[in-house]
């Protein structure tokens, strides 16, 4: 962690380290888990540029922010944000030029209504899951022999995901072939560490939504990644399919309520105030690491409602989890001892190709269907 915090010609930021301690908590290889993609991938710490290089932070008139450009999209919606006609080829300078003019609360509300991932730093609050009672509760299980219909994506959700099938259970990653996963298409060692223990169903969500909808009704939990609103006009959400004695429904999000903001896990961990160095000068901390923390909690969060008969509707907001781990006291941020980079994790196999175990999925599904009749 330490050798992925801090300045990228300075020494290594050491003031977040308590935090593997409650990660470790959940999972005793929470460090891999943390820095796992960051070794796949050979990244090291930016400072105020993070790792993977999609996401900066930026002075403000007021304070700090971060911005993330990620996707196409992001970088296409600059010139509204900016009032310019065009932005050039490298935005960021004059991004900068723009947030340090501009109070923090207009910088927020402006990225938001273009659907670009930005936060303030420090915006959110430590919360808990939210959890809402959405049907009745099963008996207390083991996630040995449970289905687990994944319809996230990235990194938060597939690891929570992940986990769950380390654990025992049977992982479906459903994947839509307009949009599949984007960690298909990039790192493939990180996307089969990530998803290596699932079964790959790729259904389109608008044509085929029938069929989707008859493996969620027989799943026994379900991960979403996406905006709510997205699953409800298809008629897919928690409140759509059919009834399920102890069905557990995991949504992560990137902020409470109902906003629909995007983030992206550096962004969602500035909001949470979990950044190396001091707030008068922050540094990203780790990589993207909103993200594999999101995915610690929510399998514990998952292992708990087992534990009171499921029948939940469950809410994991990334920046949220950041805020509570952001809440840990730091240390020194230099230590005596070095920081080396993260080994590469184990990666037991390659992953699925995308809709390679659809045949198996409709098994599963049919034999589930006839076991409730």
């Amino acid at each position: 962690m330490a050798y992925l915090t801090g300045p990228p010609d300075g020494p290594p930021d050491f003031s977040r380290a308590t935090l593997l301690a409650r990660a470790e908590r959940i999972a005793a290889d929470a460090a891999t888990l943390l820095t796992g993609r960051a070794a796949l991938l050979g990244l090291t710490r930016g400072g105020r540029v993070s790792p993977g290089g999609a996401s900066r932070l930026l002075a403000a008139r007021d304070g700090w922010c971060a911005f993330t450009l990620s996707r196409p999209d992001d970088v296409a919606a600059l010139p509204a944000l900016l009032h310019a006609d065009e932005v050039p080829v490298d935005p960021w300078p004059t991004l900068q030029r723009w947030v340090a003019t501009r109070p923090l609360s207009t910088i927020i509300e402006r990225a938001g209504l273009l659907d670009i991932p930005a936060a303030a730093l420090g915006e959110a609050a430590a919360n808990g899951p939210r959890i809402r009672r959405t049907g009745p509760a099963g008996p207390v299980r083991e996630l040995t022999g449970l289905l687990v219909a994944d319809l996230s994506s990235m990194w938060a959700g597939p690891l929570c995901g992940q986990l769950l099938a380390r654990a025992g259970a049977t992982v479906v990653k459903i994947e839509s072939p307009r949009r599949p996963d984007g960690t298909r298409g990039g790192n493939r060692a990180f996307f089969d560490w990530i998803n290596g223990e699932k079964l790959s169903y790729c259904v389109d969500f608008d044509t085929q939504a029938d069929e989707l909808r008859d493996l969620l009704a027989v799943a026994d939990i379900v991960i979403e990644g996406s905006r709510p609103a997205a699953l409800a006009r298809r008629r897919l959400g928690p409140d759509d399919v059919a009834p399920r004695a102890g069905r557990i429904w995991l949504r992560v999000t990137g902020y409470d309520g109902s906003s629909g903001r995007p983030a992206f896990g550096d962004d969602a961990a500035v909001a949470g105030g979990l950044v190396g160095g001091v707030t008068e000068a922050p540094v990203f901390c780790g990589d993207a690491i909103a993200d594999p923390l999101t995915g610690l909690e929510a399998s514990l969060a998952v292992t708990e409602s087992l534990g009171r008969g499921g029948g939940e509707l469950i809410e994991v907001s990334m920046a949220s989890v950041a805020a509570t781990y952001a809440a840990l006291p730091t240390t020194a941020s230099v230590c005596m001892h070095p920081a080396q980079p993260p080994p590469a994790p184990p990666v037991s196999g390659s992953a699925s190709d995308l809709g390679a175990d659809n045949d198996a999925v409709r098994r599963l599904i049919s034999e589930r269907r006839c076991l409730s009749c």
